[in-house]
């Protein structure tokens, strides 16, 4: 049997922020944590009225922060009227229902507010599927006894899930519903894996957008393709993956996809949850790592799309590094000094199309690196191998014999290899 669901009310709801810096746990300031929150809060539609930061060298077992925090932000709870409490980091099952209860308030962690808007986002069947694996995974762990009803928790964020559903479940039937889901999902997998054989055989190289959510991922896919992926200046704006074909001239044809934008610190579960979606960027030969130049937090950013990446297993592949928005720099020096430390990168503008033939060079390069040389004689009988020869290959000499067609040709090595095989068989 199926999740039991039933509609919930978007509502504007108020909440207090609560930003806490653990020494040595996070790769951002204080400081950047709390913008991050707030830019995630604001995706999702909440009115801020309170903020709070915290700076602890450990956490406590029972509410994460110190009892005299816990007391400031139930002060601040009430003063406020705020609806809700989120936290910037992960909170266990018991701190969560501590906070709770001592706040006498709704209280989420980033992953359930990141949960939240995914299911806003989510249109297909498919990023569906995904959001809901991910919220049951996050949700099995904080139920206690043998049936809880979530409807204690109101409307409102933290409670959405995919489609505007709340969920009233026991663990047994999660861990069914859980089940289910992950089998969907192989399919999901399997059937990508189809799609990618077959465009495989069209073009020669296959890329994916990876990078900072809202670093302009959706507009260069975009401007690249002539596509209608929806861009707004929010998180998350793309969460089902789109891939279009590229076209570089001279029967050169890429595929190009755009991805889920990733974030700092991105909780493994949810990369895991996500894997179907991000199977785009594992079977792509070449990564695009597109970043917002105009953003001061480069670094921090960058190094966090390279953690997912690593966690992909995907940092052997080639990667493009792609600084974007540059046409909301005014200042020539800095983007010298962009250049001076990533020599190597692209400064292009998506939005206002400048910078980009250097990447279509690039990519164009790459393909011609992966060519390769083929001389030999093809049966008549073989005419498939013609057929893939002429659509992707440069032909160089082509004469007619009794025994087949001899050929000299220069072919990308993924059509040689077909080429081969198609004889032999």
């Amino acid at each position: 049997m199926g999740v039991i669901t039933h509609v919930t009310a978007d509502e504007r709801e108020r909440a207090v922020l609560v930003t806490v810096h653990v020494e040595g746990k996070t790769s951002l300031e204080a400081e950047g944590m709390q913008a991050e929150l707030v830019r995630l809060a604001v995706s999702r539609g909440v009115e801020i009225t309170g903020k709070v930061i915290c700076r602890r060298k450990t956490v406590t077992s029972n509410f994460f922060v110190g009892k005299g925090k816990v007391s400031e932000i139930a002060d601040l709870v009430r003063e406020e009227s705020a609806d809700v409490v989120i936290f910037s980091n992960d909170l266990s099952p018991t701190q969560q229902k501590n906070l709770e209860k001592v706040i006498d308030a709704k209280t989420i962690d980033r992953t359930q507010l990141i949960l939240d808007i995914f299911a806003a986002r989510a249109s297909s069947n498919e990023g569906k599927v995904q959001v809901e694996l991910a919220q049951l995974l996050y949700l099995l762990p904080r139920l206690s006894g043998q049936g809880v009803r979530l409807s204690r928790l109101g409307g409102g964020i933290g409670t959405r899930g995919p489609g505007e559903q709340k969920l009233e479940v026991d663990r047994r039937r999660i861990r069914g519903r859980i089940g289910k889901l992950k089998r969907s999902l192989n399919d999901i997998t399997a059937r990508r894996g189809v799609r990618h054989r077959q465009r495989e055989r069209i073009a020669r190289i296959t890329a994916a957008l990876v990078g900072y959510t809202n670093s302009g991922k959706s507009t260069l896919f975009n401007t690249l393709t002539n596509a209608r992926v929806a861009t707004k200046n929010q998180l998350f704006s793309t969460l089902d993956p789109t891939v279009r074909k590229l076209s570089l001239g001279s029967k050169q044809t890429a595929f190009i996809s755009d991805t889920v934008g990733f974030l700092n610190d991105l909780p493994h579960h949810l990369i895991e949850s996500f894997k179907a979606t991000l199977e785009e960027v594992v079977r792509a030969d070449v990564l695009l790592h597109v970043i917002d130049a105009s953003d001061h937090r480069i670094e921090e950013q960058k190094a966090a799309v390279i953690k997912v990446l690593e966690e992909l297993g995907v940092l052997d592949k080639t990667i493009l590094t792609v600084f974007n928005k540059i046409d909301k720099i005014s200042d020539v020096n800095e983007l010298k000094r962009i250049k001076r430390r990533f020599p190597d990168s692209f400064l292009i503008s998506a939005l206002k199309g400048r910078g980009l033939e250097d990447v279509l060079e690039r990519l164009r390069r790459l393909m011609d690196k992966d060519t390769e040389d083929i001389e030999l004689v093809i049966p008549h009988k073989c005419y498939a191998a013609m057929i893939m020869i002429r659509e992707k290959g440069t032909i160089q000499r082509e004469v007619y014999r009794e025994n087949g067609v001899f050929i000299k040709a220069r072919v990308p090595k993924k059509i040689k290899c077909a080429v081969l095989k198609t004889i032999k068989m």
